[in-house]
């Protein structure tokens, strides 16, 4: 299946599709573009909003606000105005950032970080929950990535990019602790990275594997590659399904990185791209739960 190119941002670095079914819009972000983009794919309608720092991701709250994880910590955005507020800043290495992030099923966000001069180990996985706090819950990541939970909210599945696999930690729903992580999908080598993910409504995994432009789709009990979405675009980065009846799944892609020929080889990095795989997604978490 080869996905089509449905706007045409020519991001530095695209990111942390959302799609927020309240609004029927899909968040985005160009962490080196340094801004947010909210994209209406009835009009085609595509409204930046600049942060100032690089942004990580995104995730949608009640309020009609978003929350949103810069470098300078995590900030609340008003979409009428684009005014930043700051929640929290558990950053305290001006060489780390922010990367992907998701809310889990009660409502808590949770968001690891990146080492800007590729140091291993240095990142960390946090949880910033409603109540303000933040929780320490993984270190030693190098580059934290994709992040989904069951259906039946018993797992955590996640990402660190460099270790080319796909973990599960058990998961309570109650408290946000993990626990007896296990690896559960391993991506050969050659076959590009595994960035951002998603599930769907079976409860299988879709994993955008960076350096591939590939989105795979997972069995997360048996590890089986299930299906394949080709993207016109080397650098995948982050999946999210949206659209009527959450049965389209948008991918976000990168330009940055790319040689000069490899540019003029895939002209369409960069943009955001859209294909019906045949099977729905599941709504995402709003920050504060219902």
């Amino acid at each position: 299946m080869q996905a089509e190119s449905i706007l045409p941002a020519q991001a530095k670095l695209g990111e942390g599709a959302l799609w927020n079914p309240e609004t029927a819009r899909l968040y985005w972000v160009d962490i080196e573009g340094r801004a947010l983009h909210v994209f209406d794919p009835a009009t085609g309608e595509d409204r930046r909003y600049p942060t100032g720092k690089r942004i990580g991701t995104v995730v949608s709250m009640r309020n009609g606000h978003a929350l949103v994880a810069l470098q300078s910590g995590i900030h609340e955005i008003d979409l009428d105005t684009g005014q930043l507020t700051r929640l929290a800043d558990p950053l305290t290495d001006e060489y780390l950032r922010f990367n992907d992030g998701k809310c889990d099923p009660a409502g808590r966000f949770w968001v690891g970080t990146f080492d800007l001069q590729g140091r291993a180990h240095a990142g960390a996985l946090y949880r910033f929950d409603p109540d303000g706090s933040t929780h320490v819950m993984l270190r030693h990541v190098t580059n934290s990535n994709g992040l989904a939970w069951s259906l039946d909210q018993r797992t955590m599945y996640y990402i660190d990019t460099a270790t080319r696999a796909v973990r599960a930690f058990a998961y309570d729903p109650a408290t946000g602790a993990i626990a007896a992580p296990r690896v559960i999908i391993r991506i050969p080598e050659g076959s590009g990275s595994p960035d951002g993910m998603t599930i769907d409504a079976e409860g299988k995994l879709w994993v955008a594997l960076w350096g591939a432009g590939r989105v795979h789709r997972y069995d997360p009990e048996t590890g089986a590659l299930l299906q394949s979405v080709q993207v016109p675009a080397p650098f995948t980065s982050s999946c999210a399904f949206g659209g009527p009846e959450l049965k389209t799944l948008y991918i976000t892609t990168a330009r940055a990185g790319l040689t000069p020929q490899q540019l003029q080889q895939c002209p369409l990095s960069g943009n955001v791209f859209a294909a019906r795989p045949g099977v729905a997604g599941v709504p995402a978490y709003f920050f504060g739960g219902e």
